[in-house]
């Protein structure tokens, strides 16, 4: 059995907050400056030149690259033979988001109500924890601060096995149609396909954290992908919405299997930023 104790867990989570919030991933700004020389609308051009310029200055400056810093979302995958020391394992995340979201002057944007109080907890805390439980003695972290601009946009369909692949992809543009540019486009669409419906919003979700240009490893999968990516850019929607053919940098689809009477599919959007970080210890 191996000890981790809960400063370390604590300093980790911390550190991914930090760098979520102001670095953007390599594999986004690569996906980005490709646009800039495929985008056909000269307004589309010169927000995604913006985009990369203040995604540049996020970095040098160490300050946000977004003002909405989002909620704290973690997916942890915790190794069975690993055992947590010196605190609780939810208290030493929560601390972590605690100090980051102060220390790192960034936007504390939670409550404590959803619906009737609603007052700022301060320090953006509770996070969300996803927790699996694994082989092996290490600590995964995949964190990621959801802003609520592509959160709201967001949509679950309990589709009937009959509607099939067409009722996939009908779904999916439909929902990143009605979002418009609410969501700060160009976006990443993440789609959870199967399951229940918790399980479903839970693969969307992580599916808008794999990197752009990486796809699905069933090819039947990876084609779905493709073809709504397309689809979805032929909207017109464009870059902060004002035109153009880049509204969506990817599609990421992930499955599970399902009940024999069911076809649940999420669509979960995420901004151009799709801001998240990892680390093991």
């Amino acid at each position: 059995m191996r000890e981790i104790h809960f400063d370390i867990i604590r300093q980790t989570v911390k550190e991914l907050f930090l760098k979520a919030n102001y670095i953007i991933g390599d594999d986004i700004i690569v996906k980005l400056k490709e646009s800039v020389q495929t985008e056909e609308s000269e307004s589309g051009k010169v927000i995604l030149e913006q985009i990369i310029k203040n995604n540049e200055i996020a970095k040098n400056e160490r300050i946000a690259a977004c003002q909405d810093t989002g909620l704290a979302v973690l997916f942890v995958k915790l190794g069975q033979e690993a055992k947590v020391v010196g605190g609780d394992f939810n208290e030493a995340i929560n601390q972590a988001v605690r100090e980051a979201y102060i220390e790192g002057y960034l936007r504390k944007s939670v409550v404590d109500d959803p619906l009737f109080d609603r007052k700022n907890t301060n320090d953006n805390t509770p996070a969300i924890i996803h927790l699996e439980i694994v082989p092996g003695d290490k600590i995964h972290f995949l964190v990621t601060p959801k802003g609520f601009g592509s959160e709201n946009m967001s949509a679950l369909k309990m589709l009937k096995p009959a509607d099939g692949i067409e009722g996939v992809k009908e779904f999916i543009v439909e929902t990143v149609k009605k979002a418009g540019p609410n969501p700060c486009p160009p976006i990443v669409v993440g789609v959870g396909i199967g399951g229940t419906v918790e399980k479903a919003a839970l693969l969307a979700k992580k599916a808008t954290l794999r990197r752009v240009g990486e796809h699905n490893k069933d090819p039947r999968y990876a084609r779905l992908e493709k073809e709504v990516l397309e689809k979805i850019n032929r909207l017109g929607i464009g870059p902060a919405g004002l035109g153009g053919r880049t509204t969506a940098l990817a599609v990421n689809i992930e499955y599970f299997p399902t009940h024999i009477a069911g076809l649940p599919v999420v669509v979960n959007i995420c901004c151009h930023a799709a801001r998240h970080a990892e680390a093991e210890i």
